[in-house]
């Protein structure tokens, strides 16, 4: 498949079959992330794998009650290990380093016949808990993983002149 075919056929999947991922397919996915860019190449984040159903089901009620959190046969929950740091331009790096790396996994899932849903919606402190992840470290997004059971809803995007502005910023 294309990059562009890929990118453009994408969809966010909320309602999964109840097939386990083999495990090929998830270190493909998983490798993606892995050799996604970081500032400084720090790498500071790690993706803690839930395939348990029980802690799938917990942390389903952590966010919220999301039916397809709990219905994923895998979550990837998406960390960065240094959420106090700062870029020069004043962004919080973790927040965009681990954001390249879990949108290189939805490609690389999508490619591999898998949907995902990034997940933002859920309680940061319940899933630390659940996930035994440090205070000093923040969770960007609960990521879940496996095959549809179903395409996804139609993108509606905006069109090129509505998002870009050569050379200065125009409303």
């Amino acid at each position: 498949m294309e990059l562009k075919e890929v990118i453009a056929n994408r969809k966010s999947i909320r309602d999964y079959k109840d097939t386990p991922v083999p495990e090929d397919k998830l270190l493909r996915v998983l490798e993606a992330a892995r050799l996604a860019q970081s500032g400084a190449n720090r790498q500071e984040w790690k993706f803690v794998v839930v395939r348990d159903a029980n802690k799938r089901e917990v942390l389903c009620q952590a966010a919220g009650g999301q039916k397809h959190v709990g219905q994923a046969p895998v979550i990837i929950a998406a960390v960065s290990t240094a959420p106090e740091s700062i870029m020069k331009c004043e962004v919080p790096s973790g927040p965009v380093n681990v954001s390249i790396a879990i949108d290189h996994m939805t490609l690389a899932a999508h490619e591999e016949g898998l949907g995902t849903c990034w997940i933002g919606a859920f309680s940061q402190d319940e899933s630390r808990q659940i996930l035994e992840i440090p205070d000093t470290c923040t969770v960007i997004a609960l990521l879940t993983l496996g095959f549809p059971n179903q395409e996804g809803r139609e993108k509606n995007r905006k069109t090129m002149e509505e998002i870009v502005c050569y050379d200065t910023y125009k409303e």
